[in-house]
């Protein structure tokens, strides 16, 4: 069974948006990924390619954030009512995710954003699925929490 990239992409780009929070670098990494995939790896299985694809993307983020710091920023495009709240939105989610810990943001992301199933998840973490339901029930958890307050 071959991995449909094209599915991925998108995946992968958010992955990355998240760990740099800059736009034109999450596209570089993102495509500096699949590169490295198909010039490397192209012959694994599915549930194999999805761990490399993220274990590349994770290495490359990290040495990204290690050479310049982005900075974040957020686009002021419009000042409606509706972009006001969803601004809120954002930032009260924002926040709540900050007091979360990276491995909880992370899992989050995968898990959710990306609709990583959980069997990919222990691969890629090499955890059992046991430990990851349970560290996706406590992020959840906390992640609650953090919204409330």
């Amino acid at each position: 069974m071959s991995l449909n990239l094209e599915e991925h992409y998108d995946k992968i780009y958010r992955y990355c948006y998240f760990k740099l929070h800059n736009r034109e670098q999450a596209e570089d990494i993102t495509q500096e990924t699949f590169l490295r995939y198909l010039k490397h790896y192209n012959c694994l299985t599915t549930s194999s390619a999805l761990k490399c694809l993220y274990t590349i993307a994770r290495h490359l983020c990290i040495d990204a954030y290690r050479k310049d710091h982005p900075t974040q920023s957020i686009d002021y495009l419009d000042h409606s009512e509706s972009m006001e709240d969803d601004l809120i939105t954002k930032l009260s989610i924002k926040g709540a995710l900050a007091n979360l810990s990276p491995m909880e943001q992370e899992l989050l992301l995968l898990r959710y954003v990306n609709e990583l199933p959980v069997s990919t998840l222990c691969k890629l973490y090499d955890l059992s699925r046991f430990t990851i339901y349970r560290k996706l029930l406590s992020a959840s958890n906390r992640f609650r929490e953090e919204l409330r307050k």
